[in-house]
């Protein structure tokens, strides 16, 4: 496999791990443009991410995500924040994995809900028992967490910490072979 022939770098990884917030800054130090999958499927569809799991569903949802991967398969020096759920979806992570070095952000359960529980715009945490769900659905999307490029845990990682180690494994994957 060529890693260092994709240009782009794709953050995946379940809610609350940095993505967002490591990509933005890892996108200023590589001098790349940042876009958050979420964020472009608000700005297309003119709806909420909550609204559209509320009133369409979640496989509603999967689609357009879906279609926003396709859509970012064109471009380059792309630093992309996907959604928690889009890898879990086989067409998605190959996309992704054929056009960017695939980075996973990963914490641990009771981290990610000290990070996520006072957030009202995550869908998946209207949950009676929303510690369990994290659980369960960190358990289900592991298998394919695990299927990125390189896997960096940001359980005890400030912000920027996490940044520099995701900027270095990029450029380590990225460097020309000898």
């Amino acid at each position: 496999m060529e890693i260092h022939r994709r240009p782009n770098l794709a953050l995946i990884g379940f809610m609350g791990t940095g993505k967002t917030s490591v990509g933005r800054h890892v996108a200023e130090q590589l001098g790349f443009e940042f876009l958050d999958t979420d964020e472009l499927i608000q700005s297309h569809t003119g709806r909420t991410i909550a609204d559209i799991f509320s009133k369409d569903g979640e496989p509603a949802f999967r689609e357009l995500e879906r279609q926003v991967v396709h859509e970012l398969s064109t471009r380059e020096k792309t630093l992309i924040a996907t959604g928690g759920g889009l890898p879990t979806h086989a067409e998605n992570l190959a996309t992704l994995k054929a056009f960017a070095v695939v980075i996973c952000l990963w914490a641990s359960p009771e981290k990610i809900w000290e990070r996520v529980r006072n957030q009202s715009h995550r869908p998946l945490l209207h949950d009676a028992e929303p510690q369990k769900k994290i659980r369960e659905l960190l358990a289900a999307r592991e298998p394919f967490y695990k299927q990125a490029d390189v896997l960096i845990n940001t359980d005890l990682r400030s912000v920027r910490e996490a940044a520099q180690q995701v900027a270095l494994q990029f450029k380590l994957a990225t460097r020309p072979r000898r």
